[in-house]
């Protein structure tokens, strides 16, 4: 991606020149007429986008720019590495000190130099007079429309599978879904999963992603993982697991769902973990390959799906571009028409279903969207006259052309992720952020800037939301199989160079060790361990991501591997890799940006603050503590700290040095909450703390805590406070909740657990004048009566209560004007869900997890309530209670 090229580059350079300018001293006239250069691509980049692949000289000029690009970023980052090797050679083995080598790298600059005025020379018959210098995508400060994706069609089908799963048998039955891609087989199957009528059948449902690549262990894992939270599952074998596995499910009913079973040797590795004598089990597969459904069960034929029929691709159609049936009318021949040449293919359809949504919220005027319409309509004919796969193919490419500029390295890094694979949205936006694919252009964070662009893709069907945040937010996404297959092999082509996906071939890696050399992002997500003791070389090498299900465990030898292997490394995630110590090799990667690992480590040491340029640090820890002894105030870009440990961080007293740009610190251990850490953090907008909360809370007679220095953090927005009861004595689980004054003034998202406050310190925060979500959970409050106050909670939108011995809860309309999600987990003691809520209007949804049969009576008199109003109501039971 030329574009992404340029502007991290170009950033990367202004960051150098404003804060590192003594690392480049020798080189900076020369590093700066090169930023010049820079800039002219950019504007000339933005506007040639979509231009690229039907005029062969332009795109051999965007390669060209692209190829110089990479050289000058090798370059500048080669320099300002040995620069810091020269240093600092107490932190380094290899030092740098001999001219010559210095000398030659200022020499490659020039040679870069001259060919930025190679390329403007043979630029000159461009019309550059019609180039729009400009953003090329909407104001970021503009939270894109969801869309909420909706199931169309196919109801004759779910119906005949739904009975199937309840027809009563001899013994397991497994019942097969087969289509090419993008039929709807995943689609379907999740319709049938989420029944009224399956869940109430079938109170353990499972449901676990196969796909191409997988582990047995994985699968069993995560079939257990319903069941159970032994950690000692995660030691055994994969025969012992299977056992495992069948133990847990011939005890009585359920639906496993096994999505994208490839072949049927997959099947016979997985079926042994099945109990066959139990007659009560359901397994429902998808697959492409009919031998996969004849193999898993010869006594009935797989269900082959049909495509949809004209009437339900035009339903889908006018849903993903309307939101319903509502198409005007200036629309429907041209919409129709296109729903038609998608062939009845859904994925078609919701594919080409995003573009024509931005054509038409583009608002340019009706006469504008039907020609644009047309346009799309000429291709979608063509394309699809050919071999159905051949020609989706082309379908998601056009998709992809019509992509702005700052979305294009977004979508195609989604191809780093393994197939199926659920994305966790925070750490995408920040390996965004790392990559320098988000640019700052107004007084809006770049992670939400960030997340303005996923929701973009979201709208334009290119990426699929797995889960939201109470408050709306995308949590985790995932991307279709034919969408990555087209990210690994657009990012992946010659002209891109963008990423590549190393996988095991024979004895060695497609694509080769050799070939290593020249990959600017490397995915690899099996045979980890193989691939770093292959002594690989990649010297052009940004990114390394290993997204493994299964933890490996990496030797101290095979660590100093990663820094010998790439030094212009800027993203580390390999969260599924253990580090048994920091690895303090790891320093020497000064362009370190982004790092996700885990270990059994206890400490970070001091020499971490080297890493000047990281943003984010995510550590999953086995250990219960983590102490942090690198001074993190002098990691001026860091931007996230993240750990599930009670981290302890050493505070000194003196220095002015504050932490300006760290947004997040999850989680903070109460000792570590003192006046001055609050001073250095004041421009935190999440914080977590974990640990005894009694140390953090309570005043000992002095008549101040350290809660009271949250007050100093201006802009926090977010708390989570979470009581490690398992370190505390009984005399100190119970604690009170601190008056409302002394709460950060902005806060809107409050997260108690294990707090075990009592119900009648809620009116406290009921006077919280910002907050919007609360969640309670694990006997966040103990007590079995609570009467909700008046006057308080104002601005609240979602409450979550989990976890509690509440008996009687006593609430009426106006105590919460705002409401529009409750949801209750595990409240098995509630006797009633509060009926004067039906009074609220704003209240859409509510959900029941594991509630009486009088506490669901009582919500679905609320939900009668509503309904009768005409107010849209949503009402969630689990088990379901028919």
């Amino acid at each position: 991606m030329a574009d992404a090229a340029v502007e991290f580059l170009l950033d990367n350079l202004q960051q150098l020149l404003i804060h590192h300018a003594h690392l480049i001293s020798d080189a900076k006239n020369q590093v700066e007429k090169l930023e010049s250069d820079l800039r002219l691509f950019k504007a000339f980049l933005r506007d040639s986008t979509k231009k690229r692949r039907k005029d062969d000289s332009l795109r051999e000029l965007v390669r060209q720019i692209r190829d110089v690009v990479y050289e000058a970023e090798d370059i500048i980052d080669a320099l300002v590495t040995q620069s810091a090797e020269s240093k600092s050679k107490s932190y380094f083995s290899e030092a740098f000190d001999t001219p010559g080598k210095l000398h030659s790298i200022i020499k490659d600059i020039e040679i870069v130099s001259d060919k930025v005025k190679e390329i403007y020379g043979d630029e000159t018959r461009i019309d550059f007079a019609n180039l729009i210098v400009g953003d090329g995508g909407p104001a970021e400060s503009e939270r894109p429309l969801q869309r909420r994706g909706e199931v169309v069609g196919l109801e004759d089908e779910a119906e005949k599978l739904v009975g199937y799963l309840l027809e009563e048998t001899q013994q397991l039955d497994v019942i097969s879904i087969i289509g090419m891609p993008g039929l709807g087989k995943t689609t379907l199957a999740g319709k049938i999963f989420s029944a009224p009528v399956i869940q109430y059948e079938f109170p353990n449902r499972i449901w676990v992603y196969v796909s191409q690549e997988f582990t047995r262990k994985d699968i069993f894992l995560a079939i257990l993982r319903e069941f159970t939270r032994d950690e000692d599952m995660y030691h055994k074998s994969d025969q012992e697991l299977a056992l495992l596995v069948s133990s847990y499910l011939e005890k009585g009913k359920f639906l496993l769902v096994m999505d994208d079973v490839w072949t049927a040797e997959d099947w016979e590795k997985l079926q042994i973990a099945l109990p066959k004598s139990n007659k009560m089990g359901k397994v429902l597969i998808t697959s492409r390959q009919v031998e996969v459904g004849r193999f898993a069960n010869r006594y009935r034929d797989p269900h082959r799906l049909r495509f949809l029929t004209q009437d339900e691709s035009w339903l889908l159609l006018q849903m993903e571009v309307f939101g319903g049936p509502k198409c005007p009318s200036e629309l429907e021949i041209s919409g129709r028409l296109i729903a038609d040449q998608c062939d009845r293919l859904p994925l078609a359809i919701v594919v080409v279903g995003g573009m024509l949504f931005q054509k038409f919220s583009a608002s340019n005027g009706m006469v504008a969207t039907l020609n644009a319409w047309r346009k799309i309509s000429e291709s979608v004919s063509m394309y699809l006259s050919e071999d159905p796969r051949r020609g989706m193919e082309k379908i998601i490419a056009l998709s992809y052309d019509e992509l702005p500029y700052h979305l294009r390295a977004c979508f195609l890094y989604l191809g780093m992720f393994p197939e199926d694979f659920e994305i966790p949205v925070r750490e995408l936006i920040r390996m965004w952020v790392a990559e320098g694919f988000i640019q700052q252009k107004s007084s809006v964070s770049l992670e939400e800037i960030a997340e303005n662009y996923l929701e973009d893709l979201v709208n334009r069907n290119l990426v699929m939301v797995d889960k939201r945040k109470l408050d709306g937010r995308v949590k985790t996404c995932r991307i279709h199989d034919m969408l990555r297959d087209f990210c690994i092999k657009e990012a992946g082509n010659e002209r891109e160079n963008f990423l590549q996906e190393m996988r095991r071939s024979g004895d060695g890696f497609e694509p080769s060790i050799a070939e290593l050399q020249q990959l600017r992002r490397v995915c690899i997500h099996s045979n980890f361990l193989s691939f770093i003791t292959s002594n690989p070389y990649g010297p052009r090498t940004r990114s390394l991501c290993c997204f493994l299900k299964e933890e490996i465990t990496l030797l101290p030898e095979n660590v100093s591997s990663i820094p010998k292997a790439f030094k212009l490394l800027r993203v580390l995630a390999v969260t599924p890799v253990v580090f048994t110590r920091f690895p303090l090799d790891l320093i020497q990667l000064i362009h370190l940006k982004y790092i996700a690992l885990s270990s059994t480590f206890k400490v970070l040491p001091e020499v971490l603050a080297k890493l000047w340029n990281l943003q984010t640090l995510i550590i999953h820890t086995t250990s219960r503590a983590l102490k942090v002894k690198a001074d993190i105030w002098q990691m001026t870009q860091l931007r996230y700290l993240k750990t599930n440990a009670s981290i302890t961080l050493v505070i000194e007293t003196t220095g002015k040095a504050e932490a300006a740009k760290l947004k997040t610190l999850y989680n903070l251990s109460p000792e570590s909450c003192t006046e001055n850490l609050c001073a250095k953090a004041r421009n935190l907008k999440e914080l977590g703390i974990r640990g005894r909360l009694a140390l953090f809370l309570d005043s000992k007679g002095s008549g101040s805590c350290p809660f009271d220095f949250l007050g100093i953090m201006e802009h926090l927005e977010n708390l989570k406070l979470l009581n490690d009861v398992s370190l505390s004595p009984p005399s100190e689980w119970q604690l009170n909740v601190p008056p409302p004054y002394k709460f950060p003034r902005k806060l809107r998202f409050l997260t108690l657990s294990f707090t075990y406050f009592d119900w009648g310190n809620m009116s406290v925060l009921g006077l919280l004048e910002n907050l919007e979500v609360l969640k309670l959970k694990d006997n966040a409050f103990v007590g079995n009566y609570w009467e909700t106050t008046d006057g308080g909670f104002r601005r609240l939108e979602v409450l979550q209560i989990g976890y509690t011995d509440l008996i009687c809860w006593v609430a009426s309309g106006h105590h919460f004007p705002r409401l529009r999600r409750l949801e209750l987990r595990n409240c098995e003691e509630l006797g009633e869900v509060p009926l004067g809520l039906a009074e609220i209007p704003s209240l859409q949804i509510m959900d029941l997890h594991r509630a009486s049969k009088s506490a669901v009576h009582s919500a679905k008199e609320i939900q009668s309530r509503k309904r009768e109003k005409g107010d849209g109501f949503m009402l969630s039971i689990f088990p379901p209670d028919l």
